[in-house]
């Protein structure tokens, strides 16, 4: 048979798969956003199944598994690794032209080396014993997946009560080729709206930082101190899930009152929960520029939508969706506060809604001001949009309307190892871009021009941009 996934697979001219395989395939991948644990990373973890390494965690994969009528069982309950990996291998063919079936078959293609079969119920059992056999192999533990995707650095997720212990272990393991960093990611310093959860994170956050929280100016000086512990662990880039930007008048005085407030656990109303985060965004902001950070926002998940699933699994198992909040003024204001003191610190943005990519495009352009190429970047297509046509639209949106010769490239943002065939898959879309333009007579037939620019995307950019001491 043909193999559906191949060597030039989505590559349609002869421009595009020469761009694809002289200036892209071998560029190495730097992935400054995802999810996956420190722990696995750290001590290079042996997966006892394929299903434990593909299917844990993944609510991608759940989401269409629910649609196609699987029972909860198969997904994230108590079924048995082969029965969740043949129900998974069932769910596959149901999936054309869902962007699981490009995944899930170039994941299966390399690293395992399977092109000769196609997943479905089938063919799921010898499928399944082919990969399980290859995961007792020391290049299908966490580090060797690493190695074999070529990954140089994995900046992960970390609260700023994390104790980063997994990091610094891993700076001192030698041999490895892959560097294990932190990303500070401090949501739940602003997640006020459960007074009870909030108190016992700031009792939390007390303890690792040896500092009473008693007043605001002690959560500013615990904050601190945990930031400055990320950055001496080797953290460079902070992260934030919002749903809109924050941008609500607020001075420390009222900031103060509504700490107050919530030490006492007392619930702050709309406008006061407003402003409070909005001024601790702010100074979280200005601790990135202090420290020559980049600051990243994804904005616009409309999260855990159905109340009694989260009840009975938790958050982030798939009840997710996008979100259509109003996202230019107050994400203008917000930037422009900051840029007024020229304490903008290097910034990505992301947005969930497709309306808003051009949105996205223009807004990063208002705050250029030449000190760093692409000081503000209109990140990678995100969760929903993380596919063929999100990832072409991000892509045209970025070109028509800033430069994409600066642009970061592309992230993972999963938690799975085996997620690093996105940054191929975008690599492959971004080659068959240009290639056809190229063939198009829209772009010069310059293979050292074009191919200068595949480079600096796929990973040059990412190293100059972050500086994270990786080459």
């Amino acid at each position: 048979m043909n193999h559906f996934i191949h060597e030039d697979f989505l590559l349609e001219t002869e421009t595009a798969r020469d761009l694809y395989h002289r200036f892209a395939k071998a560029q190495p991948i730097l992935d400054y956003h995802c999810h996956l644990s420190p722990q696995e990373v750290a001590q290079n973890r042996a997966f006892r199944s394929m299903t434990e390494l593909w299917l844990g965690g993944d609510h991608y994969k759940w989401r269409a598994m629910r649609t196609a009528g699987v029972s909860e069982h198969y997904c994230t309950g108590a079924a048995s690794d082969w029965e969740k990996f043949r129900a998974w291998a069932e769910t596959v063919p149901k999936t054309l032209r869902n962007p699981l079936y490009h995944w899930t078959h170039l994941e299966l293609a390399f690293p395992f080396g399977i092109r000769d079969r196609l997943l479905d119920g089938t063919t799921a059992a010898s499928i399944y014993a082919e990969c399980n056999a290859r995961l007792q192999e020391d290049a299908f533990r966490a580090q060797g997946l690493l190695a074999q995707f070529n990954v140089v650095a994995v900046c992960t997720t970390d609260d700023p009560v994390d104790s980063l212990v997994h990091h610094v272990a891993s700076r001192e393991q030698p041999g490895s080729s892959t560097r294990l960093l932190p990303t500070w990611r401090p949501d739940r310093a602003i997640a006020v709206e459960d007074v009870a959860a909030y108190n016992c994170w700031l009792d939390q956050l007390a303890s690792v930082a040896n500092v009473d929280i008693v007043k605001r100016s002690d959560l500013l000086q615990a904050l601190g101190q945990r930031h400055a512990f990320f950055h001496e662990v080797g953290c460079r880039l902070s992260d934030h899930g919002v749903d809109t930007m924050f941008d609500a008048p607020c001075s420390s005085v009222a900031g103060d009152r509504c700490f107050d407030k919530l030490r006492r656990r007392e619930p702050l109303d709309t406008g006061e929960a407003l402003g409070f985060k909005s001024l601790l965004l702010y100074e979280l902001a200005l601790m990135d520029h202090e420290r020559g950070w980049a600051q990243q926002f994804h904005i616009g998940a409309l999260r855990d939508n159905n109340s009694r699933l989260r009840a009975k699994l938790g958050p982030n198992t798939g009840f997710d969706s996008i979100g259509d909040d109003a996202q230019a003024r107050p994400l203008a204001r917000f930037l422009d506060r900051l840029d007024q003191s020229d304490r903008l610190a290097k910034t990505v943005l992301y947005n969930s809604n497709p309306r808003d990519n051009e949105l996205m495009a223009t807004m990063i352009g208002n705050f250029q001001d030449g000190s760093v190429a692409g000081k503000l970047q209109f990140g990678s297509a995100w969760w929903f949009l993380d596919q063929l046509d999100g990832m072409q639209r991000q892509l045209n949106a970025v070109s028509n309307m800033s430069l994409l010769h600066c642009f970061v490239g592309m992230l993972t943002d999963s938690r799975s190892f085996l997620s690093y065939s996105r940054h191929d898959y975008f690599r492959r879309l971004l080659c068959n871009l240009l290639g056809d333009e190229i063939e198009r007579g829209l772009l010069p037939s310059d293979r050292e021009l074009i191919g200068n620019l595949v480079r600096r995307v796929c990973f040059e950019n990412a190293r100059d941009y972050f500086q994270l001491g990786v080459r």
